[in-house]
């Protein structure tokens, strides 16, 4: 297939070429005139499997014909003659195993490191670890490392080092990953020196940026009927640009460094790397922009020189779009609407980013127009169904069970997956109205069978004992074993999803998501015997990183032509339109992770990688991309509320072009930004929701029969201020929906507080001795205990009431002296006969004095009303008074009102009185009897926030009145309901 030559063979695919047909076209080319099975005895080696798949679909397109042996370079250790070497060893298990050595040394050693950090300085170990075997690096390198400065940072490095060095002892025998990669490597290499193949073989698509690759290359390139084919070669670059690529320290983030890398270990200079076929760039003058833009950093002053030789900008920009949105939806959803227009026009289309979260808000967008894109990423297995199930289900191990995690897991559609589902799904909404309107925030199993027991069904009970068993009460407070923890996890987690029948089938390991999540638990499972004792917070992180390594093939039918791709799969192309997306720094190019071992002058020095490795790499994909026929380069200007940095890439071509006014640059970069303001400007016609004429300021007036007969005290006030809200909770009969989780409000602070008072006041009728401060706050504590489950607030709450309660026991002794606590909570209620009306109330506490005349009092934990307020607005002890006079309370005769009080228990206490002497009992009756008429007349209306406190008030039904499309200038409009 190949004439001999005095070199190593090497060929280039230029930039802009489809790769993969290429070497397809040069393979078909090179076998015109050799007998058929010629092509058959070819090997290709490949490093990605979408490659693999490529090559095969361009082959399948026909003519028949025998096809070549395409090998992946992961799969090369799986032929019968590499049996001698062992398998390798799972990386879980040797994460776990160095979890292990690392904990030991922490104990050992606790000034070494803090213990929170045992698995991040696990993984980045095991990720050093992998890398020195992969770059055949061993110990005695790092060892023999001229260190001038023998800081504890040093030392402290060296005592990690030293407990992974036994891996390097035994490596031949438990190899790992990376170990076995490159023993297999080079074992190929030992035999093809003593015996070369008499086949063709061929290392095709790969950059050699990892040592036992390149050590593949190396040997294959040099073989008799070997040769290794470079993607995305620059033979626009010159070669004096090519010589001085030769120190990592300066070059290593240039996009064809690993290729002068190569040819410097091959000994072969630029002139000698052949072009694979005739296949022309989609754009040389493109081709010749990028690479001058490229240049490596020491030698950009070559811009000067080679800019003004660069010709037919118009041309090379003519199919570039720059496009540079103000956010990462808009920048998303530009994407969407063009790649909706490829599909629309039939083209083949491919968004290429590193960016997940943005991949997700295109695939996103998308969906308004039912098109699914191919991405080839899938969908991470923890953000799948069984994946976010499992995780719901370890946290129950982990924390104390919530309302918000119970129903978390109850609605999950894998949980009681059987044929019970339905009658699962109508008593999960039955508990969350119970658990959002009566609490409690931390449910325990003998509440929930009490509530099913009050709901006599017998489906009901089952269900809350299967709860009570499944999901209460499981909150790990030590470690146990691995082993032990898994099992735990795993039977709880089928418990769940098989539902009260522990016999029915479930949907939890079925399906591509499923049986994914299978593998994953299954790996972990057979390895946890390496993993020791850990803790159930360590647990989920564990579990959490172990399901982030999967990912699930989307089970529908993708968009044949919309394509998302990471930037690896540049090379494969095969796209009309490339979408380079998020170019920002830190996207693409990722930040490099810092390094807590070794810095960039101890890796050069010892042979390993270069943190630029990677930048360098992404600057290879970004360059064969931007190469492509047509291209979008895309990015947002700012992303999460902060100012984003554009990709150096970006900013290299777009200083290029706009230094080049006089060869066209600076008009080609105004059309490349024009063209993507065009798409801005669609999108922003898209989201624009149009012009609908606001809602005017309601006032329903329903039908009189409709409207309310009773209401209490405090409602009264509603009524006053905001009568929409009257109209919407006793008219409608619309309740706002409590929140899932009870938090430590002002609302519960006020119910706890009353209760406190309430217990207390009791307990002191029989002997006014106990009433003291100790005795208070005795209570005090016993009923935060019982009612609040929040530490904190229970410390906060008991903290305000221990401020006032010098101020409360002596005023409670003042109120002793006049007149004697008869009832607390006291139920009362009064009718007018004309309109027919009853006015209810609970007063919190009624006292009778000697003379037989009522004291009423009330708490408010708030500011209590001042006396403007309760003549005008706030009328509740008012109204009090005038029950308690006409019909009085229960277990108390109507008699005379001596006196209404609010007790305020703010800081430091305050006693606010009714002003009775200005608003009598029997006139605010009779007002009341005049407000509840007026509201009786057909024509009236509930106007929304007639009189509200305060302009920034918030009411329960502003949104269903529409507030903000009016305000409370606009005139409200009555109109006639029902």
């Amino acid at each position: 297939m190949f004439d001999p030559c005095d070199h190593p063979r090497v060929f280039g695919v230029p930039l802009g070429v489809d790769f993969p047909r290429a070497l397809v076209d040069g393979l078909t080319a090179r076998h015109a005139h050799m007998p058929p099975e010629s092509l058959a005895r070819v090997q290709i080696i490949v490093n990605t499997r979408r490659m693999a798949r490529r090559i095969r679909t361009l082959f399948d397109q026909g003519p028949a014909r025998l096809l070549p042996h395409v090998d992946l370079l992961t799969d090369l250790g799986e032929h019968w003659d590499m049996a001698h070497i062992p398998d390798p060893v799972p990386r879980l298990r040797r994460r776990l195993e160095l979890t292990q050595l690392v904990s030991t040394l922490l104990d050992r050693q606790p000034d070494i490191a803090p213990r929170s950090s045992l698995y991040a300085l696990s993984d980045s170990l095991a990720g050093l670890m992998d890398e020195m075997h992969g770059e055949g690096v061993p110990p005695s390198a790092i060892d023999q490392l001229d260190i001038t400065d023998q800081s504890g940072h040093w030392d402290r490095i060296t005592a990690f080092l030293g407990i992974v060095r036994h891996y390097f002892e035994t490596g031949t025998d438990r190899p790992d990953t990376e170990t076995r990669q490159r023993m297999v490597i080079e074992h190929l290499v030992h035999k093809w020196q003593d015996a070369p193949p008499d086949h063709p073989v061929i290392v095709a698509g790969s950059t050699g940026s990892r040592g036992a690759t390149r050590l593949l290359m190396q040997a294959v390139s040099r073989l008799p009927q070997g040769a290794v084919i470079l993607p995305g070669f620059d033979f626009d670059m010159p070669p004096d640009v090519w010589g001085a690529m030769n120190d990592a320290m300066l070059h290593e983030d240039h996009p064809q460094y690993r290729f002068a890398d190569l040819m410097q270990r091959l000994g072969l200079s630029p002139g000698q790397i052949a072009r694979w076929g005739d296949d022309a760039p989609a754009n040389s003058a493109r081709n010749r922009l990028l690479s001058l833009a490229l240049r490596p950093a020491p030698v950009t002053d070559q811009w000067l020189t080679d800019g003004p030789a660069l010709s037919d900008l118009d041309r090379a920009t003519a199919d570039i779009t720059l496009l540079e949105a103000p956010s990462t939806r808009a920048e998303a959803l530009s994407i969407a609407m063009r790649l909706r227009q490829a599909a629309e026009d039939g083209r083949a289309a491919a968004l290429i980013t590193p960016d997940r979260t943005l991949s997700r808000q295109v695939t996103a967008a998308l969906d308004r127009w039912g098109i699914l894109p191919d991405d080839s990423a899938g969908i991470p297995l923890h953000l799948s169904p069984p994946g976010r199930f499992l995780r719901h289900v370890a946290d129950l191990l982990r924390e104390k069970l919530t309302a918000e995690l119970l129903l978390t897991l109850l609605k999950h559609p894998l949980t009681n997956s059987g044929p019970a589902r339905g009658p699962h799904l109508r008593l999960t909404r039955e508990l969350e109205l119970h658990l959002r309107r009566h609490g409690p925030p931390y449910p325990e199993g003998d509440q929930l069978i009490a509530w099913a027991k009050a709901l006599d069904d017998e489906g009901a009970l089952v269900w809350a004992h299967w709860i009570s068993d499944c999901f209460c009460a499981k909150a790990l407070s030590e470690d146990i074993l691995l082993t032990d923890l898994v099992a735990l996890h795993l039977d709880l987690a089928t418990r769940i999803a098989q539902g009260p029948d522990t016999g029915s089938a479930h949907g939890l390991w079925q399906e591509d998501a499923g049986e994914e999540a299978w593998k994953a638990v299954t790996a972990l499972s057979d390895n946890a015997g390496h993993g020791g004792q850990i803790g159930a917070t360590d647990y989920t992180s564990l579990f959490h990183s172990i399901l982030t390594t999967h990912d699930v093939r989307r089970p529908d039918t993708p968009h044949a032509q919309i394509l998302i791709w990471g930037t690896l799969e540049a090379r494969v192309q095969g796209a009309d339109l490339l979408i380079l997306a998020g170019l920002n720094e830190g996207s693409w190019p990722e930040a490099p992770k810092p390094d807590p071992w070794l810095n960039r002058a101890l890796r050069h020095r010892a042979g390993l990688l270069l943190p630029e490795r990677r930048i360098g790499l992404s600057a290879h994909d970004f360059q064969q991309a931007a190469s492509a026929p047509g291209v979008w380069l895309t990015r947002s200007i700012r992303s999460d509320d902060a100012e984003t940095v554009p990709s150096r890439w970006l900013n290299r071509i777009k200083n290029l072009l706009a230094g080049l006014p006089d060869q066209g640059g600076k008009a080609a970069l105004d059309a490349m930004m024009g063209r993507g303001r065009h798409w801005l400007a669609l999108t922003e016609a898209l989201e624009e929701p149009g012009q609908t004429a606001p809602e005017k300021r309601p006032a329903p007036a329903p039908p009189v029969a409709a409207r309310p007969r009773a209401l209490s005290v405090t409602e009264i006030k509603r009524l006053i201020r905001d009568p929409y809200a009257i109209y919407a909770r006793h008219v409608l009969r619309l309740r706002p929906l409590d929140p899932l989780m009870k938090l430590p409000d002002a609302l519960l602070r006020g119910t706890v507080l009353h209760e406190i008072l309430e217990a207390f006041i009791k307990g002191t009728l029989g002997d006014p001795s106990l009433c003291t401060r100790a005795a208070l706050m005795a209570k005090t504590e016993t009923v935060l205990a019982q009612k609040v489950p929040w530490a904190e607030a229970r410390v906060i709450w008991y903290a305000r009431m221990e401020r006032i309660a010098d101020w409360f026991i002596e005023t409670e002794l003042a109120r002793r002296q006049i007149a004697t606590p008869a009832e607390l909570e006291a139920r009362g209620a009064a009718s007018l006969s004309d309109p027919d009306f009853t006015l209810r109330t609970m007063a919190d506490r009624v006292d009778i004095d000697a003379s037989g005349a009522l004291h009423i009092f009330d708490y408010k934990t708030g500011a209590p009303p001042t006396k403007d307020q309760q003549l005008h607005f706030d009328r509740q002890l008012l109204l009090e008074a005038a029950i308690a006079e006409r019909a009085g309370f229960d277990g108390i005769a109507p008699a005379p009102v001596a006196r209404a009080t609010f007790i305020g228990l703010g800081s430091g206490g305050k006693l606010v009185d009714a002003p009775l002497s200005e608003a009598p009992p029997a006139q605010v009756w009779e007002e009341l009897r005049t407000l509840i008429r007026a509201y009786m007349e057909p024509d009236r209306g509930y106007p929304s926030r007639r009189a509200m406190h305060m302009k920034s008030d918030r009411g329960d039904y502003d949104q269903l009145a529409r507030f903000g499309e009016w305000d409370i200038t606009d005139t409200a409009d009555t109109q006639g309901v029902g």
